[in-house]
């Protein structure tokens, strides 16, 4: 039988792949080139940048036009539409959005996402130039052109506090600012919790009406009085010195001591109508941490710069300056929000992942193989992601969690081709062959179909390259580092492997009795060095030179029993039972029987996934780390005011969260600011945001924070004075609410009737899981409407300018000098005392200069104006050249939004909209949809990519639908596996994970398919039937059955592999090797984001990949079989005329 078996192999092994014959016979070059790769990977690893998720270029393109004095609607009209008119024109233009407030006018420019920022952003100036013709002649400035850049944000934040003023605390967060912004890595270092220092002349005026004194009488003493002027040359005893005229303000009583005015001899001073006050500019934001007042500064990273070495970088700045005492050891320094944490601690829980894989594949491999082979097949993984990371790094990319789940994914697949070529090559030993002939012949022999394979695998994720849009974008990373990295597992085990098993490999008995004794004896005086560590205190490299010793013992007493058991007892014993169950499968009836049951079998999954129910959500949901409860109070409402309401939300914040604060790390309030968007103001009075920091999820001790979440949203419900709006952090590329409907039209006090309806109509329903429905716009703006005579104003000698600059200087106040300490310099602003800027009757007498025919009297302003309280519109929204009005909301946590939006939609879907008026559901509902269209098409392409694939290399139709068959059979899995254990279908990454199962499971089925044709063509020629003979129907099914059985072990490694490689994602199994070996302590958990991110996608593979193996070892073989039947059927003649026959009818 050996000669026989050898016969064929060496008859068969005709073909001849040069790329591993050029290597076999250039040794030494592949030596030097694997350790080329091997340096340059690892240096490539290590100096990639690293990021929680990928940075994500998305252009974005701002127009912004200041027009002081201007409603919206006169914005809208005068500079909105006409910019609007030129950008609509745009090539490449995804979204165009407008926002026309009071005194200013933003558009929002949204291109696609394969349009370069650059060129956007020249695009949008281009236009804009021309349509400045079309802009009010009065403009301060030209419309500015920006471009928007998500990926620089806050990277943590710096507390300061202690028993210090407020100006000295923000002296210490000035100085810390200047030498942070020197960093390249930081964009900015914003300073919160207290203003800009100011020098404030406040009038009071009734003095000034006593002393016939206005603003411009005081601008013009401070201006005349303020000022370093240089006045020339003068020589002195041959000298030429230079005059400089200094008479800068040096302190407030100097500016207090200012003669405004003589009056009969008497000098009216600065003192006499106005306090001089030394202090800030009018209070913008409030910061607490943990009950306590604090100066924050918020540093900003720069786009494409690394976030770690910022964060360090910073840190060491606060270290040395606290060392030197520059930073005195009373002031405490409180760090918050430090992504970098976050970021460790998810790369860290995934390249240990990747390890904890790798050990699971390696311990299966051994089983399987030995561990010779084992070591041969292993080595595929670290090569193929050494070699995916130097080209990683030439193409840009960083180290983020896309790319490292990237690699879990592929950890199994990595070994696929390596084992298949290794297992052929040690068989063709095992029967005589010589070493480097069997590599040469066995990696030849089985060099096209694992190309093709590979080329399946790699067919299914290339159309994910091609997703559009910002998801698109982020979730483009994984196909792109799953094609480099299985792409060099291919070169791996065509190039590498086959010269490394030429050289090293041998064939050895796993139950030969070998003595263990010399490795024993070096592994123990390793052990010993390890102690002399322990005792010098060297844990980590105590436990590395115990190891050896561990793993030799482990081997020994564990590992080889085992694999001796499982190669000669169980898998023996597995084979014979996949035969016969095989040799059932192929009986007539049977296999008809077969067909049609897994038919049944698939309708039924789809019937049993749909009653089950699973909740569906767009993406994965996580336990957050972070919460932000935001808290709006109507416009208008002054900081003091939005304060003392966050104070009252404060006390029912900390009381729900009283049995939590073991797992609080801080609690932070910005009072003075939202939670930021496209269109909102960084700085907002009514509004504050409340931001709650959890320890990380180990340490959590089993609490859930998404139900803290709905704890909070519990305790908020019905909270009076404020709108409150709690949200967690962002696990992916920013999608838009879930709730967002949009109802767009004409007349705009029609469209805000419209919609007010919609939302009545929804809340009606009473739609549970809807937070807080409301409008991205507020109606009721107060106001105070001035109207001027103009006559009046023109016959007195005034304008209807000066008037209202009467007023703003009045309210707001005017700049009129700079006062200069050191290298600084601060603002000198002059307006009316706090007690009369708000008495509006106060501010209606405000006087005003008229110099008559040189006859100089005071008016007031009452006198030529006249006032009325109102509302207005805060703004008026376009998108796309049409006015819209938003109506969106998060979802309470633990509702489905997809349920709540399919219940949106019946109710509106008897709605009767005006004419001309429509609504439809967008932000993230749109994406979603946008997303599942793409990755059923996707899916498509992808299967009909391999289908061309296969179609050339078996030059048939039958064996192709075979193999694509099997895609259908890991779906069954998928269903049954979610339904039954009633797991979320995220569409997202489910959908992801169900066009990446297209390319993995086919595997199987080539290699199946492949070896059948083979082993049949081996019967054939036994025979002499030649190669258009027909077998007996025995022949048939033994031939069938010999290939099964013989690609059994191969079809079942590469499946376990895979599986395993993804087991530790799919759990949530979180092992720390470092600490292991450092501390003794793996620090092992259940769980966590990393899990919550991708636990879906690993666990559609692996319900998907162990049922379609388990029917394709059966169903391949029976629907080959039935082929063959059918084909047969047609004719009694040759295989020729049959394969034509066959032809025709495809």
């Amino acid at each position: 039988m050996q000669t026989e078996n050898t016969k064929y192999k060496e008859k068969v092994s005709t073909r001849k792949f040069k790329p591993t014959f050029m290597a076999l016979d250039n040794k030494n070059t592949i030596y030097i080139l694997t350790l080329f790769l091997i340096v340059a990977g690892w240096m490539g690893y290590q100096s990639m940048q690293r990021e929680q998720f990928p940075e994500i270029v998305i252009p974005y393109i701002s127009v912004s036009t200041p027009h002081p004095g201007n409603s919206p609607l006169d914005i809208e009209n005068l500079i909105t539409r006409p910019l609007e008119k030129e950008l609509k024109d745009l090539n490449g233009v995804k979204k165009m959005s407008s926002n026309s407030f009071q005194d200013m006018s933003l558009i929002i420019v949204e291109f696609e996402a394969d349009v370069s920022v650059e060129q956007a952003k020249l695009d949008v100036k281009d236009k804009v130039d021309k349509a400045i013709s079309e802009l009010p002649d009065d403009l301060m400035d030209d419309p500015i052109v920006d471009d928007i850049d998500f990926s620089e944000f806050p990277v943590l934040n710096i507390n300061l506090s202690g028993d210090y003023s407020i100006y000295e605390l923000k002296k210490f967060a000035e100085g810390l600012q200047d030498e942070f912004e020197t960093l390249r890595e930081v964009r900015e270092a914003d300073i919160r919790g207290v203003d800009e220092r100011e020098i404030k002349i406040h009038a009071d005026p009734h003095r000034m009406a006593a002393y016939d004194l206005t603003f411009d009488d005081i601008e013009f003493a401070i201006i005349t009085e303020n000022f370093t002027v240089g006045a020339g040359e003068v020589k002195v005893d041959g000298t030429r010195r230079s005059i400089r005229v200094q008479a800068d303000y040096k302190n407030m009583d100097e500016i207090r001591n200012t003669i405004v005015k003589e009056i009969d001899g008497r000098a009216v001073y600065i003192k006499d109508v106005a306090e001089v006050i030394d202090g800030f500019e009018e209070q913008s934001t409030i910061s607490r941490l943990d009950h306590k007042s604090v100066v924050t500064l918020s540093i900003v990273k720069k786009s494409g710069q690394n976030l770690l070495d910022a964060t360090d970088k910073i840190l060491g700045i606060i270290k040395q300056k606290q060392e030197s005492e520059t930073l005195p050891a009373d002031l405490t320094v409180t760090v918050t929000d430090d992504q970098s944490v976050f970021v460790r601690d998810q790369i860290t829980n995934l390249e240990n992942s990747i390890l904890l894989g790798m050990i699971f594949v390696m311990i299966v491999l051994y089983m399987f193989l030995g561990l010779r082979n084992a070591i041969f097949s292993g080595l595929a993984i670290p090569m193929s992601m050494i070699i995916s990371m130097m080209v990683l790094k030439q193409i840009g990319y960083t180290i983020n969690t896309m790319v490292l789940f990237s690699l879990v994914l592929a950890l199994g697949m990595l070994v696929d081709n390596a084992i298949v070529v290794i297992e052929n090559v040690y068989r063709m030993m095992e029967h005589g062959v010589k070493p480097e002939k069997a590599v040469k012949n066995g990696t030849s022999e089985i060099a096209i179909p694992i190309i093709s394979s590979t080329a399946t695998t790699l067919a299914a994720f290339f159309p994910l390259v091609f997703w559009p849009g910002i998801v698109g974008k982020f979730m483009s990373y994984l196909p792109i580092t799953l094609i480099i990295v299985l792409a060099s597992s291919l070169f791996v085990a065509l190039v590498l492997n086959p010269v490394f098993a030429s050289r090293f490999m041998k064939l050895e008995d796993i139950r030969a009795q070998k003595s263990f004794k010399k490795y024993f004896i070096v592994t123990g005086a390793l052990a010993a060095l390890g102690v002399v560590f322990y005792l010098g205190g060297s844990i980590l490299w105590g436990n590395l030179f115990i190891l050896p010793l561990l793993v030799t013992t482990l081997n020994k007493y564990a590992l080889k029993p085992s694999a001796i058991w499982f190669q000669y007892t169980f898998l023996p014993m597995l084979e014979n039972m996949y035969e016969s169950t095989l040799r059932k499968a192929l009986g007539r009836s049977t296999s008809k029987w077969l067909l049609a049951g897994s038919l049944g079998l698939f309708l039924f999954s789809l019937f049993f996934f749909g009653v089950m129910q699973p909740n569906v959500y767009f993406f994965p949901e996580n336990e957050p780390r972070t919460i932000y409860v935001t808290m709006e109070l109507p416009l208008g409402t002054d900081i003091e005011v939005t304060d003392e309401v966050t104070k009252n939300a404060e006390e029912i914040l900390y009381s729900t969260l009283e049995p939590y604060m073991d797992i609080v790390k801080s609690v932070g309030v910005s009072v003075g600011t939202g939670k930021g968007g496209l269109f909102e103001s960084g700085r907002s009075p009514n509004k504050s945001l409340t931001t709650i920091t959890f320890l990380d999820y180990q340490y959590r001790q089993g609490h859930s924070t998404r139900d803290i979440m709905s704890k909070l949203s519990n305790a908020f419900d019905g909270f009076v004075g404020a709108k409150i709006f709690i949200e967690k952090e962002e696990n992916g590329p920013p999608v838009g609410k879930p709730i967002n409907i949009e109802v767009a039209g004409d007349d705009y006090d029609k469209l805000i009737a419209v919609t007010e309806d919609i939302k009545r109509v929804i809340k009606e329903d009473h739609i549970s899981g809807i937070e807080n429905l409301e409008m991205d716009l507020n109606t009721n703006k107060p106001e105070m409407q001035l109207f001027i005579d103009r006559d009046k104003v023109r016959r007195m000698g005034l304008s209807t300018q000066a008037v209202a600059m009467a007023l703003r200087t009045s309210l707001y106040g005017k700049e009129i000098s700079k006062y200069k300490d050191g290298e600084d310099e601060f603002d000198i602003m002059l307006r009316l005392q706090d007690k009369y800027r708000y008495d509006v009757s106060t501010l209606m007498n405000q006087k005003m200069k008229v110099d008559k025919n040189g006859v100089i009297s005071l008016i007031p302003i009452s006198a030529v104006a006249t006032y009325e309280y109102a509302s207005t519109y805060e703004k008026i929204i376009r998108i796309d050249n049409t006015r819209v009005i938003t109506l969106s909301s998060n979802v309470v946590e633990g509702y489905n939004a997809n349920t709540i939006n399919a219940r949106i939609k019946q109710v509106l879907s008897d709605y009767q909209m005006p004419a001309n008026y429509t609504w439809k559901m967008t932000g993230e509902q749109e994406s979603q949809q946008e997303t599942s269209d793409f990755l059923v098409g996707a899916l498509l392409f992808a299967l009909a990519l391999i289908a061309m694939i296969l179609i050339t290399q078996f030059n048939s139709g039958a064996k192709p639908l075979i193999i694509i068959g099997t895609v259908g059979l890991s779906t069954i899995g998928v269903f049954m596996g979610l339904g039954t254990f009633q797991m979320d279908f995220i569409i997202l990454m489910t959908g992801v994970g169900i066009v990446s199962l297209a390319g993995i499971v086919v595997n199987n089925g080539i290699v199946l398919i492949d070896y059948i044709d083979l082993v049949r063509g081996q019967m054939k020629d036994q025979k002499g039937l030649g190669e258009h003979g027909r077998l007996s129907r025995q022949d048939e099914i033994d031939s069938i059955v010999r290939a099964g059985k013989t690609r059994l072990r191969p079809v079942l490694l590469t499946a376990i592999t895979t599986i395993l490689g993804l087991i530790p994602m799919a759990v949530g199994l979180n092992f720390d090797f470092f600490s292991l070996f450092s501390e003794l302590d793996p620090k092992i958990y259940f769980g966590g984001d990393n899990a919550d991110f991708w636990a879906p996608m690993a666990w559609t593979v692996i319900f998907g990949l162990s049922t379609s193996t388990v029917l394709t070892l059966i169903m391949a073989p029976v629907m080959y079989n039935l082929a063959v039947r059918i084909r047969n059927r047609f004719s009694r003649k040759d295989e020729g005329e049959l394969y034509e026959k066959i032809d025709a009818i495809k």
